[in-house]
């Protein structure tokens, strides 16, 4: 158990800050209201993850789906019936951004879509939850910070860790220097899921607009599969490195300083997802940072569970490991300090889920909090960038077969 607080204590922490955005005492939001005030919301791409970020805005008091969008009638409907009855629908996210009955808006389009879109909120007056990677290209950093502080929005990137109660623990026995020097983070996230197996969907062409949904995009015929997987297709997403790296990724940034890779080198393949994916099922990267002795190591596949979700931050004196519920301290040999854990979520050790804490809550919840106080997200657009800026490295190294450094991006 850890030394600096027990489980208990935790758990009292978990549950205040998931009660902090019902607390009375903020005076004012971006427009002016009190603190018991309805935030009106709108959700922009209402697929599977941001239906599940709008049922656990549902479980927090003060908040009001008022409006949602998708280019998808199917997505739209069930987006819908999470929302207010009088909810408005749209396809069109540019209706729904000019309506003045909503202060902020969930982001949950494919990846090609996010920056547009949160540039466009921005400028729109609203404050933004816009989920990871925040950006689709390394050329989109620069804008996306300009917008979110030229028009002092708050914007939460959907990367949940940084709301974690043990993972902010963590992160003071990171920076009380106990550990000794850090000079490799090996980060994982293993599955054995046969995701790439191609089926009939039967969705009518006619119920999706296709046009919208490519955007800025190249022009191509309506694809079914690609539509439904489009994490897999380099036109709007960037498989592994992007949709899963990114969250751990971030925490090393987060934890150790950092910003973007001086370099990264990649190798991928395709065991199961031949000549349907055009990002490869099974990857690893290796990058260093400007300034750093450090390695930081990334390994992910869908052929083997092994190792699962979880970082391993290797210091002189013992190595921190952590995963979405728990920490553990490994002392070197012969080295003062006690093996420690804590433990908040329940289940097998490695897990790439627990139910606590429920990072989502939080997360939103400190979104919330902020969209009230003006006051700094756990994860604003700067660190979004960060971190998509290392996945983006490794995927420019992968794709050019070559080491890629970050002078030639």
């Amino acid at each position: 158990m850890a030394d600096q607080q027990p489980r208990r204590q935790f758990m009292q922490n978990v549950g205040a800050a998931s009660a902090g955005v019902m607390a009375a005492g903020y005076t004012a939001t971006a427009r002016g209201y009190a603190a018991n005030e309805t935030i009106h919301v709108g959700a922009i791409g209402t697929g599977g993850r941001c239906r599940q970020l709008l049922g656990t805005l549902g479980e927090i008091p003060g908040v009001k789906i008022v409006a949602v969008c998708d280019i998808w009638d199917d997505n739209l409907q069930k987006g819908r019936a999470l929302a207010d009855p009088k909810a408005a629908t749209t396809k069109d996210y540019h209706e729904l951004l000019a309506r003045k009955d909503i202060d902020a808006v969930v982001i949950g389009t494919p990846d090609h879509w996010h920056v547009p879109i949160t540039i466009d909120a921005c400028k729109a007056g609203k404050d933004v939850y816009v989920e990871k990677p925040l950006t689709h290209d390394l050329s989109e950093g620069p804008p996306v910070i300009a917008a979110q502080n030229e028009y002092k929005r708050i914007v939460q990137v959907g990367m949940q860790q940084r709301s974690m109660p043990h993972l902010i623990e963590a992160n003071k026995i990171i920076r009380s220097g106990e550990l000794g020097e850090i000079r490799k983070v090996h980060l994982t996230w293993n599955r054995n899921s046969p995701r790439a197996q191609k089926k009939n969907y039967g969705i009518d062409p006619n119920s999706v607009d296709w046009k919208r949904f490519l955007g800025n995009a190249p022009q191509q015929p309506y694809d079914e599969y690609r539509f439904r997987h489009w994490r897999w297709f380099w036109d709007f997403g960037g498989g592994i490195f992007t949709d899963l790296m990114v969250h751990y990724v971030d925490v090393a940034h987060w934890f150790l300083g950092l910003d973007h890779p001086q370099m990264a080198t990649s190798i991928g393949d395709h065991f199961m997802a031949k000549d349907v994916w055009q990002t490869p099922d099974t990857v690893q990267t290796l990058m260093r940072y400007p300034g750093q002795d450090l390695q930081v190591y990334f390994e992910g596949t869908f052929v083997n569970a092994r190792n699962a979700a979880m970082m391993e931050y290797m210091g002189t004196n013992a190595t921190l490991y952590c995963d979405r519920g728990r920490y553990e301290i490994h002392p070197e040999h012969n080295r003062k300090i006690k093996y420690r854990e804590l433990v908040l979520g329940s289940g097998s050790r490695g897990k790439d889920f627990y139910e606590t804490p429920n990072g989502r809550l939080l997360h939103l919840t400190n979104w919330l909090e902020c969209i009230r106080t003006r006051k700094t997200p756990n994860a604003p657009a700067e660190a979004g960038v960060s971190a998509a800026s290392a996945a983006h490295m490794a995927n420019l190294a992968l794709r050019g077969g070559k080491v890629q450094h970050w002078a030639e991006t």
